[in-house]
Formats: C-alpha cells, structure tokens, sequence
C-alpha cells in the first residue's frame, strides 16, 4: 500500500466508521499531506521520534502556532496507530511527543450593548432576508450554537421552540442536546415562519434558507453577519462564533453557573467552558479599575 493510499483509506474509514464531519476530515487530510511531504522518500515504516520531532520544528519555524501543531500530530499519531494496528508499522513515532506551546487567546466577545446594537438593528433593503437575519443571529446569541449546527436545523424545529421554548441540535459526533431559546430569539424566529415561504423552495426542509430558496450555507451566514456589523460601525471582526462566545461569557458573568454554560455550549470537557471564567475575570477587572479608589493611578 503506497503511503497516499494510506492516508485516502483512513479517512475514509473516519468518514463512514466514526462519522467524522467533511470539515475535520478535510483538515486531517491537510495534516497528512503535510507528513508526507516532510517524510519525502522516507517510508513511513522507517519513521522514528527524531524524524517527527525535526518535521514539527520546521513547521513549527514557518509559522504554524502550538494549536494547530497539536491537531496536526493528533492526526499524525491516529493514523501511525491505524497503520501499527494493520502490521504496517512496528512502533508509532508519534508517541510521547508534544507540539510546543504557544499562548492561548481568549475569544473575543461583543459586549452586552454591543451585542443589543447588533441584535436591535434593521436592515430595511430586504424585509425577507432581514426577517431570517435576525432569527439566525437572536438564535445564535440565545442559544450559543455553532454554525454548523445553525444551518442544519430543519423547519419543524418550530414546534418544540414555539411549545417548549427549546430547540434539539446535533453537535460534534452527532451529539444530540437540549437548548433553551429566549423570548428575543422566539420572537424573531416566529417572524420568520410567518414569511419563509415566500423564500423557500417547495418541501425545502431547512429552516433557514437562501435567496435560491434551499439550506442556506454556511459563508452566507457569515458575510450576512459580518456585513450587517460593518454597516452598523461595530469595531470588531463580528463573526458566528463570537455570537457564541457572547452567549457564553454574558450567561456566566449573570449566573456563575459553569456547568449550566458547559451543558448548553455542548461542551466534552469542563476544561473547554473554563475559558470563560478568564473572560469573567477581565470584565470584574475592568469594574474594579474604574470604580476602586485604590486602583486608579495617582496624578502627578
């Protein structure tokens, strides 16, 4: 088996056996590509931990940050494990390495009053197309969905959000939950029913649709959001995820209930939602530089 066909029958194997989304096994392919360039005419049963460690310090010199090296080797070290475990390879040069560390970034969040402008704003130049803008963002901020998880809901997702006030989403590995959806975003979303047919298709089954009538995609949610923040002078990059990331911070800054924005983001591991406790934190620091007499600098 050549090392390109390899590659193609591991991800394969992501796709129909783990069900891996195109996205993540699109980028595992971009990860692959990368090892087999580096190894060159190397055979990759041949590969030891000094081979992987030099490729990953040239990556690492070119530009590519700790987190997308960590990725990249998690790639790696899952398709070594595939070939070791088809007698293809005898050890996994992956094994104990780590990529190096670089700075986490905080996500950017809107402000509340941001977030209202952004939300309370009409665009006017298309009563339909405003009409589901604004769905799509109340829902976004009420609920804190990912993108892909938006752009798949179907239509009789109204019912339980109309009756139950909750909408069911399918996360990453298909992982179904349960999210609360406010009284803005319920609003918005029956405003929605009430003209989608005149944009959508017959038997069109997605909620949300595009000015063709089918499913709409997601760089169409993006570049409606991101004009739509332009045009209002908002001075940040406003993309979905931080429309998540907004949801997120501002429901901890109100509740403190870590685990409560855990279940509603859909996250794995508690370790993924504590990044907003650092968010938290910059906004007491803000409250406390501005109001403590003993934080404020002396003149003179």
């Amino acid at each position: 088996m050549t090392p390109q066909a390899a590659v193609d029958a591991w991800l394969a194997e992501l796709a129909d056996q783990r069900r891996l989304s195109p996205h993540t096994v699109g980028n595992y392919r971009r990860d692959l590509e990368k090892l087999l360039v580096a190894s060159g005419e190397t055979p990759l049963a041949n590969l030891q931990v000094h081979h992987v460690r030099r490729f990953v310090a040239q990556l690492h010199g070119q530009g590519l940050a700790g987190r997308s090296l960590a990725r990249l080797l998690s790639a790696w070290r899952g398709f070594f494990h595939w070939l070791g475990e088809r007698g293809l390879i005898r050890a996994n040069p992956c094994d104990g390495l780590k990529p190096p560390k670089s700075p986490r970034l905080l996500p950017k969040a809107l402000s509340v009053d941001e977030t209202a402008r952004l939300l309370d704003a009409s665009e006017d130049d298309d009563p339909l197309q405003d009409a589901r803008d604004l769905a799509m963002f109340e829902l976004f901020y009420s609920s804190g969905l990912r993108l892909a998880e938006l752009v798949a809901l179907d239509v009789d997702a109204l019912n339980s959000i109309a009756h139950e006030g909750e909408v069911r989403v399918l996360g990453k590995r298909s992982k179904a939950r349960l999210v609360p959806v406010g009284s803005k975003a319920r609003e918005a979303l029956a405003a929605w029913a009430n003209v989608r047919g005149e944009l959508a298709l017959p038997g069109e089954a997605a909620l949300f649709v595009g000015q063709r009538g089918r499913r709409i995609s997601p760089r169409m949610v993006e570049s409606r959001l991101e004009r739509r923040a332009v045009r209002l002078g908002l001075p940040k990059h406003v993309h979905p995820h931080m429309l998540r990331h907004s949801f997120a911070s501002h429901v901890l800054q109100s509740s403190g209930d870590l685990r409560a924005v855990q279940e509603m983001l859909g996250h794995a591991s508690i370790a993924s939602t504590q990044v907003y406790t650092h968010l938290d934190f910059q906004h007491l620091a803000k409250v406390y530089d501005a109001a403590h007499p003993r934080a404020k600098k002396r003149s003179g």
